[in-house]
């Protein structure tokens, strides 16, 4: 079964504490947090202070999406708000290696995510250090956006690469997932989806969740 982690980005801002009664009492097994700068992608979500609000009632994990510029200037940041998985771009690292390498002294495990346009063969030299590798399947900045195809191939290359050198990866995937595509992804090697609109939009979203589980 793969890991569900419901978007934040995509729930009611006005009514958090809704959205955290949905990830809490559903089969869901982490938050997904997108933090956005409005310089690395052209949005700004949120940040420490809602997330370290939301820390006091979570009982799941923190599974923290930094869309920013030099994320490494944050690391203990987010640790001390309750990260348990902290991602960093790959295009925003300008050393890599020196930042997963903080993010895991701080206790936290350690994610890179890769922008639709960008390949994972990339990650060859760094792949046996990262926790978990987050595809983006849309463009990163905005919720509710179309899933791009071609991330079916970069999910089986990704499987491929991490057979050899990481076999327990996160391979996540983040952007246009939902019950239309999510067995299809994990058929690839997926084993984590982000659901954001497909879940806080749907009529009734545990039961959303509890089918993405399952599938």
């Amino acid at each position: 079964m793969p890991i569900i982690a419901p978007s934040l980005l995509a729930a009611d801002f006005a009514n958090l504490s809704n959205a955290i009664d949905i990830v809490e009492n559903s089969q869901a097994d982490w938050y997904h947090l997108d933090v956005m700068d409005g310089v690395f992608v052209p949005n700004i979500s949120f940040g420490l202070p809602v997330i370290s609000s939301l820390q006091k009632h979570k009982k799941k994990v923190f599974d923290v999406h930094l869309m920013i510029v030099q994320p490494e200037r944050y690391i203990k940041d987010f640790k001390n708000v309750g990260t348990d998985i902290l991602t960093v771009h790959y295009e925003a690292s300008t050393h890599l290696h020196r930042t997963i390498g903080a993010i895991k002294e701080e206790g936290m495990k350690a994610g890179v995510a890769l922008n639709p346009h960008t390949p994972v063969s990339l990650l060859k030299d760094t792949l046996a250090d990262i926790d978990l590798v987050c595809l983006m399947s849309v463009n990163p900045g905005f919720g509710g956006q179309k899933f791009i195809e071609h991330t079916y191939n970069k999910i089986s290359e990704l499987k491929r690469m991490a057979q050899e050198v990481n076999p327990n990866l996160f391979i996540e995937i983040d952007g246009g997932v939902g019950l239309g595509n999510a067995k299809q992804l994990v058929d690839a090697g997926a084993n984590v989806l982000v659901a954001g609109s497909s879940v806080f939009g749907a009529q009734d979203p545990i039961a959303t969740v509890a089918a993405l589980k399952n599938v």
